[in-house]
């Protein structure tokens, strides 16, 4: 296992709509397995496959809290097949956009469905914190971020801000 780099915002490759996975193969297992490593070193809750500069419908996430027994998930070619008419906001953030946050309604109720890495489809539904996450991990996969979801200024600083934490990184 491996921790792999997380792209920060600005990136183009942030703005790809990743490819489908299809079957699933050793080198998925293995990326899985760098997935949950940088994302739980991070620290973070949710890691998509294209944050780590690979363009495949892959998602890891363990949202147990800090009492909790860990609860990691896969999730090959993800895709909502449901939401709820009723909404939720919670404040969001991203390993992408470090130390940036914002609130973000979304469908408080989700039902996805997808591939284990055994192979099988899966289907279920997920609320609170998970369906917030889920939501946010997918928006990944269509190449959206969590400020795609707020208002146009508040989107533009965050990315100044961003635009700068990265030259300041390059010049380190």
């Amino acid at each position: 296992m491996t921790i792999r780099p997380i792209l920060l915002h600005p990136d183009p490759r942030l703005k790809k709509a990743a490819a489908p996975v299809g079957t699933v193969t050793p080198e998925i297992e293995a990326l899985v397995a760098d997935m949950f490593e940088t994302m739980y070193d991070a620290p973070g809750i949710g890691l998509a496959a294209p944050q780590i500069g690979v363009s495949r419908r892959v998602i890891v996430m363990d949202c147990a809290g800090k009492e909790e027994t860990s609860q990691p998930l896969v999730m090959v070619d993800p895709q909502i097949v449901a939401a709820s008419e009723e909404t939720n906001t919670h404040e969001e953030g991203c390993l992408s956009i470090p130390e940036h946050f914002a609130d973000v309604t979304r469908p408080a109720e989700v039902t996805v469905r997808w591939t284990a890495l055994d192979g099988t489809a899966r289907e279920a539904r997920f609320e609170g914190l998970w369906a917030t996450c889920v939501q946010h991990e997918i928006d990944h996969l269509d190449g959206k971020l969590f400020i795609d979801h707020i208002g146009p200024l508040r989107r533009q600083m965050i990315t100044r801000k961003m635009t700068k934490l990265k030259r300041e990184r390059a010049r380190a």
